[in-house]
């Protein structure tokens, strides 16, 4: 994409964004980028060609990628527990983002049990809402090796 609205790595530094480490399946769709606004925090993805779909748009399951795992990391921040896994996770397509548009997730915690946090975010690409997801996600508490 070319013009005003493309961004590159450096434009997101500028912005306070820093990139995520990410290994196994979720470095096949990044790099994800990440920051926290005023405690809060967001995830970004840079769309590129290789998340487009038949119509040219960003592929439906590279959103609810980005859904489950920005909930997931945002869980692991607020609750401290490292270990968490995926039980129920819903998706509300609601718009298409272009490729070379810059998705923003912005994950919020619903309410967190002993064992369960329930979450909620909104995905958007040029302050348009493209989804929305709730997912609820197991707390394993770690116990010591035998």
């Amino acid at each position: 994409m070319t013009g005003p609205a493309a961004m590159t790595a450096d434009d997101l530094r500028a912005q306070g964004w820093h990139m995520v480490e990410g290994t196994g399946f979720i470095s096949h769709i990044g790099p994800l980028w990440e920051r926290t606004v005023d405690g809060n925090y967001e995830y970004a993805l840079l769309t590129e060609d290789k998340h487009h779909n038949r119509r040219n748009v960003v592929q439906g399951g590279v959103v609810m990628t980005i859904a489950d795992r920005t909930c997931g990391m945002t869980a692991r921040y607020v609750t401290g527990h490292p270990a968490m896994v995926t039980v129920q996770f819903d998706t509300q397509f609601i718009d298409a983002a272009k490729i070379g548009e810059l998705m923003i997730s912005r994950p919020r915690v619903v309410r967190a049990t002993r064992s369960l946090i329930f979450m909620h975010t909104e995905i958007t690409a040029a302050d348009r809402c493209i989804a929305t997801a709730s997912g609820v996600f197991r707390i394993f508490n770690e116990r010591p090796a035998a």
